[in-house]
């Protein structure tokens, strides 16, 4: 039987080198990428047999982007290798169809396990994430009644947290500059916030960059 094809995904190169020379020996590497919006066009095009990913990417999220390849492609395997200890964080990797969560100061032990488990058609979360159970954790974190962003918003504002111009962001997300002023505005409407400077400011305290 052939190995099983694996892209990773990961925008620091030391940690993807790592992850790379922990899985090669065992599995084939598909490709890997730096940014969430190479992973989905990669992970289309290529559509290896597992996903691992990192949830801090630039222009786009691991979260949002892996949200974007399960809309094309709902049987990815998707594995996230993560610093991210909050059940807040594992709530929203199932959301977006994660069936692996590793955290990254326990993938030298556990990632390999991971992957297996997952091509095996079983799940894998790195113990010390929850004391009870991942579903205790979802229910209470989708009740807290937060501001709902689109993908789409969450996007722009990720872009815009990283200092894009406008011409930029319209560029990437393949919409108008007129769209991406619309975004903004509504943005700052949504969670009532006034400028840039503060848009930043939550995008930083949500994670997204």
């Amino acid at each position: 039987m052939n190995p099983a094809n694996i892209l990773i995904a990961d925008d620091h190169p030391l940690t993807l080198a790592g992850i790379r020379a922990a899985v090669e020996p065992h599995y084939n590497i598909a490709g890997t990428v730096t940014d969430g919006q190479a992973l989905v066009e990669a992970a289309l095009r290529l559509r290896p047999d597992v996903l691992i990913v990192d949830i801090g990417m630039p222009i786009l999220n691991g979260i949002d982007a892996a949200n974007q390849i399960r809309k094309a492609w709902p049987e990815v395997k998707l594995i996230f290798v993560t610093m991210h200890l909050s059940p807040a964080y594992l709530a929203a990797a199932l959301d977006a169809g994660a069936v692996g969560y590793v955290v990254k100061s326990a993938a030298g032990t556990e990632l390999l396990l991971a992957v297996k488990a997952v091509l095996e058609g079983r799940s894998w979360v790195t113990p010390s994430v929850f004391g009870e159970n991942v579903e205790r954790f979802a229910s209470l974190i989708h009740g807290k009644g937060s501001v709902e962003l689109t993908a789409r918003e969450r996007h722009c504002l990720q872009l815009i947290a990283e200092g894009r111009a406008a011409k930029e962001i319209a560029y990437i997300m393949s919409i108008s500059t007129k769209t991406v002023a619309f975004h903004r505005d509504n943005l700052k409407r949504k969670l009532g916030l006034k400028t840039t400077a503060e848009l930043t400011r939550y995008a930083v305290e949500q994670h997204l960059v």
